[in-house]
Order: C-alpha cells, then sequence, then structure tokens
C-alpha cells in the first residue's frame, strides 16, 4: 500500500485549511478525494495524519487526526555551503542535498563565479527544498541562505565542530573525510573554482582543504558527492 500524500503546511491544526499550490497538486494532479487521507508537515520536525473532509473550489478542509514525530530526519548538523551555479543546477544541488540530509544550505557568490542569484531564483530553491522534503519523506526543511560575498558564507559556519574547504588546486587532503564528527560546514565551489587567497581567508577561519580525487569533477557533481561522503561518516547514510 502507497504511503499516503504528504503536504507542507504553515499552520496545523485539529481542522486544517489547504490551499494556493498545495490545493491544486491535491486536486488536480493527484485527484484526491473526501475521505482521502494524508500526512500534513509544518517543517518542524512533527507530522500529522489528516482525512479530508470537504472539497471546494480553491480550498480542501482536512481534520487532523494525530500527531507524530518523523523518524526519517537528520540527526546530524550538516551545512552545506556552494557557490551558485550556472542554469538550473544550483536546483539540482539543492533537491539532492535536502535528500542526502542537510539542515542548512548557503548559496554564495565568489571571485570566479559567473552565475548570479535574484529573489525569484532563490524564491524557486526553498520551492525545490520543500518539494524534495515531501519526497524523501523529511518532516523539516533545510534552512536557505544567500551570501553576496564569500566572506560572509565563511562567516557564517562559526562553530560547527568539522569545516572542510573542496579545493580543486591543492594535492592532499588537511583532514580526511572519515574523520568528520556530527557537526560538519563543507564548501565546495561554483565552476569556476576559488581563488588562493579565498582559501586563505577559509583557513583563518578553521576550514580544512580536502581533495576529492584526481578527476576534475562538475560543480554539481563535486557538491554531492562531497556532501554524500560526509553524511555517511556523520551518520545520515548508516
Amino acid at each position: 500500500m502507497a504511503a499516503p500524500k504528504r503536504f507542507l503546511v504553515k499552520n496545523i491544526s485539529e481542522e486544517t485549511i489547504l490551499s494556493g499550490e498545495e490545493f491544486n497538486h491535491a486536486k488536480n494532479v493527484l485527484r484526491l478525494f473526501e475521505g482521502s487521507e494524508v500526512t500534513l508537515f509544518d517543517g518542524s520536525g512533527a507530522e500529522y495524519s489528516a482525512v479530508i473532509t470537504k472539497i471546494g473550489k480553491s480550498e480542501m478542509v482536512l481534520h487532523t487526526v494525530r500527531k507524530g514525530v518523523s523518524e526519517r530526519d537528520p540527526k546530524a548538523n550538516l551545512y552545506l555551503l556552494v557557490g551558485a551555479l550556472k542554469g538550473d543546477k544550483t536546483e539540482l544541488v539543492v533537491q539532492k542535498a535536502t535528500e542526502l540530509g542537510v539542515q542548512k544550505i548557503g548559496v554564495f557568490s565568489s571571485k570566479y563565479c559567473s552565475a548570479y542569484m535574484n529573489d525569484n531564483k532563490f524564491s524557486r530553491l526553498n520551492r525545490v527544498a520543500a518539494e524534495a522534503s515531501k519526497q524523501c519523506l523529511r518532516a523539516t526543511v533545510p534552512e536557505l541562505f544567500y551570501f553576496d560575498s564569500f566572506e560572509k558564507a565563511v562567516l557564517s559556519a562559526e562553530g560547527y565542530e568539522d569545516k572542510l574547504f573542496a579545493c580543486e588546486f591543492i594535492t592532499e587532503s588537511e583532514k580526511e573525510i572519515s574523520e568528520v564528527k556530527s557537526s560538519v560546514a563543507l564548501i565546495v565551489g561554483s565552476e569556476g573554482g576559488f581563488t588562493k587567497e579565498e582559501f586563505e581567508f577559509a583557513k583563518g577561519q578553521g576550514f580544512k582543504g580536502v581533495t576529492l580525487g584526481k578527476r576534475i569533477l562538475r560543480a554539481e557533481t563535486a557538491a554531492i558527492a562531497f556532501l554524500s561522503v560526509a553524511a555517511y561518516f556523520a551518520g545520515e547514510l548508516k
């Protein structure tokens, strides 16, 4: 039996209203009907079983049956900092990072970054994260941030136990990814990579340089691979 469909709702109560894009998806795409059981979550980590009791032209009413706590949400505190990528590649990274269990994602501009960010693109990234959370059965949605400078992005990682910087021009890792614990900040670049000055600045803030091997990876591949390995050793993929 398929799991109940999941919907992200800001305000969940005994009688919850589903409207907007979520209503349209439930009614016109999934073709749910009165009596259908669904799962609601508000991003806090709790999830609710609910039943559709009424469907109108622009909204539906759901009766909350019970509240639970998701067992699929990440326990490790993973923070991915990634340079803005061209086209829809940043969306791909946000989607996969959400599935892999990040709690925060920071997108930044740096000297060699040729992509740009605006309000529409950033709103789209938040929607991608929400959809990915639903798909992978999380009850939380990663926090997303945009930094208009590399320095601001680096400084946002203060307090993390392990800080790793994937750098294409170093030949030997300063720390093994296998040594990370459960509080990890990761930096990986845009298509243009980093300057040596940016690398030195990050090192001054506690980041250790790591190499991702002898092959040159596309920026989106590097971000997903880097996070996957770190998530495994932080306990998220075990």
